[in-house]
């Protein structure tokens, strides 16, 4: 709260509260402050008050006012990513298309920041549960298996052997048969040498991105998807074209379309508990997925991030083409380590020179010591029975959660499985971010999950992470008051 005895004024206070979030992307370029009456109620100050800090921001150049419409954070191009293009251009066809993309009445604003949340990992807003991370709590990962795997690995010998050379370039031998064993219990088969290890699930992604594209090809995305993944594409040039994810698959006549209009090269999926949604992929849609690549010749990247904590008999791209379009992306860091930072990607022989060539030229290799050590865990049946701790656990706190959302008003928009829920609140949930913030919790908007910014009155939720009532208590009364 701000506070009058304190050596600031007010309006420094709240002036110096805006410009942080601004720093910290937690309020993105496009985002619209609250108008000043709204903030003067919410900060319990003046209207003046808020007047003289907005004039502040101005003077600093980090919001700009639009007449008529309000102040708004500064959309400078210094701070878009280098080759960021617009968002994929409208088919020539019907009205009925472009609102089936997404795109119709769209407007130009940055998409939101995907640090914003990552940022709010490691620079906590509060010690209190956070609704809108992405991970399980790091109580939940604790184990004494881990610490007793990497004491086994780091004998006096061992350590001297794998520290004083280079690893091998692949990853890991023992981690990568360990892997080639857990893929076939997924019915996806992958031999060691077709495995290849990454610094986490996003290097996989990466590695597969900048082998497979070049500046200014389209790239098909679920919508909603994962903000960090529309940002890292931006980032490298991409053109994305948001593809609706519906409960038993991705939109494919919005994907036969993009097909015949813009020759994508890449289609990227998360196939098992989609994040944010949870919906898993049905048998029908993947055959008819799989059969649209085959006819206009593009790759598809699976990401199987959840597969720990989801059913292995679920439907999986990979498990069904054989690696021969698709290629498997995993880590573990949602259920183990994740400052382990151990992720892999299994791929067809004919891509994986390629794949391992741009792996050589971002990091060399990858440190062993780590990777033995998982490798250890996972020959020892160690991880398995983890994630089944794990799995029962997050059951119990989902089914909470579910009760206390209910009972705040919430309505699900998708079956709460996996790990989160998607929310409808009934309010704009930048705003309600914006407001809860103020109370120590941060929130994942819908607006993050979209290609392009554009209002949402949904959000998602963490079900390990939002059992507290009195979130929901909070929750609540900020709705109320809105």
């Amino acid at each position: 709260m701000l506070m009058k005895a304190s050596s600031q004024s007010l309006t420094e206070q709240l002036s110096a509260r805006f410009a942080q979030r601004i720093r910290d992307r937690l309020l993105a370029p496009g985002a619209r402050l609250p108008s000043v009456r709204q903030c003067a109620q919410q900060q319990s100050v003046s209207p003046s008050t808020v007047v003289a800090a907005y004039d502040q921001l101005l003077a600093q150049g980090l919001v700009e006012a639009r007449k008529n419409r309000g102040f708004f954070v500064r959309e400078s191009r210094a701070e878009m990513p280098a080759g960021a293009p617009a968002a994929a251009p409208e088919h020539r066809g019907t009205a009925a298309w472009a609102t089936a993309t997404g795109l119709a009445g769209s407007s130009r604003h940055a998409p939101v920041d995907a640090t914003a949340l990552i940022r709010g990992m490691f620079h906590k807003v509060s010690n209190k549960p956070q609704p809108g991370m992405g991970v399980l709590p790091p109580e939940w990962m604790e184990s004494t298996f881990m610490p007793a795997a990497v004491r086994k690995v780091t004998s006096t010998r061992a350590l001297q052997e794998f520290s004083l050379q280079y690893g091998e370039p692949k990853g890991d031998l023992g981690l990568r048969r360990a892997l080639s064993k857990k893929l076939a219990t997924l019915s996806v088969h992958a031999a060691p040498e077709n495995i290849i290890t990454t610094v986490g699930a996003t290097h996989a992604l990466d590695i597969v991105s900048r082998t497979l594209l070049r500046h200014g090809d389209h790239v098909m995305v679920e919508e909603p998807g994962w903000a960090v993944e529309f940002a890292r594409l931006n980032a490298l040039g991409m053109r994305l074209l948001p593809v609706p994810r519906r409960a038993d698959g991705p939109d494919l006549e919005v994907m036969a379309k993009y097909c015949e209009v813009h020759q994508p090269k890449l289609y990227v999926s998360v196939s098992v508990f989609h994040n944010p949604t949870g919906y898993c992929l049905s048998p029908g849609s993947a055959h008819r997925v799989l059969q649209l690549a085959n006819r206009h010749d593009f790759h598809i990247v699976e990401d199987d991030t959840y597969s720990h904590i989801a059913p292995e008999h679920a439907t999986r791209l990979c498990a069904l083409d054989g690696l021969q379009r698709t290629i498997h992306v995993s880590g573990f860091a949602k259920i183990l380590a994740p400052n382990w930072r151990v992720g892999f990607l299994a791929a067809n022989p004919a891509l994986v020179e390629r794949l391992l060539d741009t792996k050589l030229l971002g990091t060399l290799t990858t440190p062993a010591l780590l990777e033995k050590a998982l490798a250890l865990c996972m020959e020892q049946g160690q991880l398995r029975r983890h994630a089944e701790r794990i799995r029962t656990r997050l059951d119990a706190a989902r089914s909470r959660s579910v009760k206390l959302a209910l009972a705040a008003g919430c309505t699900f928009a998708a079956e709460p499985v996996g790990l989160f829920g998607w929310v409808d609140t009934g309010v704009d949930t930048d705003a309600l971010a914006q407001r809860m913030l103020d109370q120590g919790y941060l929130l994942a908007p819908g607006a993050l999950f979209h290609a392009q910014r554009k209002p949402s009155t949904l959000m998602r939720i963490n079900f390990a992470t939002t059992q507290d009532a009195s979130f929901w208590k909070k929750y609540s009364e900020t709705v109320r008051s809105m």
